[in-house]
């Protein structure tokens, strides 16, 4: 009997994390343009969290009374990689200026979204003039079938619109899932998994929680509360992507997190160093609770590195991913709940 309750209740998480995560993973929000995802997260929230939208558009989360001190931070970023519409050109098609950094022949050839507010407006990602010479291929461009710019401006397409993908949550076999952006819909649903399951008795000092703007093109919504915190903030805890060597095409000597071994401490990327003794304290509370963590060094930033130059210290934490930054990214879902039971002892415990 205790197994088969145990067994029910992890098939009950997981069931959890991917009701949470399909929805966050189908809306869309490139940087600059998060309102929709933020809508979704305001409705996943539990219904006794006091919610408060700043004027970057971060959503904060307040939890816990105080004591004196100051909060602990929880980050997580709203965005997802994507481009927005920069000219409208004289035969129709869309010049387009990227908002994140990624492969640009990953999207080539493929179905394009352009975001009006409304309606979306289908398009495609044009390939390159040919691929048969080893130039430089010329910057990407989409199509929407007009062959003027007046055709284009009669669908509604505007210069500064955002352009994307379209994207869809697909469930793999076992625990594991495709799709685009959990970078970082994992870190979002992880807040909100963390959230409905939060003992406030236990809170003893103030923490905030926070889904923040515009991460993928400069941490912009992350220093925006960081400066508003300045050196109030005791401790901040950046929820994003521990980009993997876990995959077919990496060489296992850097970044070496597998998919479905729990939570990753963050403990260096190009952003950040954590002093180790925080990164030994982070593995005690995952012990104390049981939860599965590994601790790895990774590429990449984070957004608790913009409270560094006022003296915070940054303890990252995220989750392993294949083929960051594509339209097929790979996660495992143990991972998700390892993450936001983490989440929650941080807050709690820590």
């Amino acid at each position: 009997m205790p197994t088969c309750r145990l067994a029910c209740q992890d098939s009950s998480r997981i069931s959890e994390a991917q009701s949470v995560l399909s929805q966050l993973v189908e809306s869309y929000g490139v940087s600059g343009l998060e309102a929709p995802v933020r809508a979704t997260v305001q409705r996943l929230l539990p219904s006794w969290a006091k919610q408060e939208t700043d004027t970057a558009g971060n959503l904060w989360v307040r939890v816990g009374q105080g004591d004196g001190g100051g909060p602990v931070v929880i980050v997580a970023h709203l965005d997802e990689i994507g481009f927005r519409v920069d000219t409208i050109n004289a035969d129709g098609t869309l010049s387009l200026r990227t908002r994140g950094g990624f492969i640009l022949s990953l999207f080539e050839g493929q179905p394009a979204l352009i975001h009006t507010g409304g309606a979306d407006i289908p398009g495609i990602f044009l390939p390159r003039d040919t691929g048969l010479t080893r130039r430089t291929p010329p910057p990407l461009r989409a199509g929407v079938g007009a062959t003027t710019r007046a055709g284009a401006e009669s669908l509604g397409v505007k210069v500064g619109q955002t352009v994307t993908m379209p994207k869809q949550y697909v469930r793999l076999a076992g625990t594991r899932a495709t799709g685009r952006s959990f970078d970082d819909r994992m870190g979002c649903a992880a807040l909100i998994l963390a959230l409905r399951r939060l003992d406030r008795s236990k809170v003893k000092h103030p923490v905030i929680f926070v889904f923040s703007t515009r991460e993928e093109i400069g941490l912009e919504g992350a220093a925006a509360v960081a400066r508003q915190l300045g050196t109030t903030a005791r401790r901040v805890h950046a929820i994003d992507t521990f980009v993997s060597a876990d995959s077919p095409l990496e060489l296992e000597n850097f970044a070496v997190a597998p998919l479905g071994r729990g939570a990753v401490a963050r403990a260096l990327d190009n952003s950040s160093i954590t002093p180790p003794a925080y990164v030994d304290s982070l593995a005690a509370i995952a012990r104390a609770r049981g939860i599965a963590l590994q601790i790895g060094t990774t590429n990449g930033g984070n957004d608790g590195s913009t409270f560094m130059p006022f003296g915070v210290v940054d303890v990252p934490m995220g989750w392993p991913l294949r083929y960051s930054h594509s339209p097929a990214e790979v996660v495992d879902l143990k991972d998700l709940v390892s993450l936001a039971d983490l989440v929650r002892a941080v807050a709690e415990d820590w």
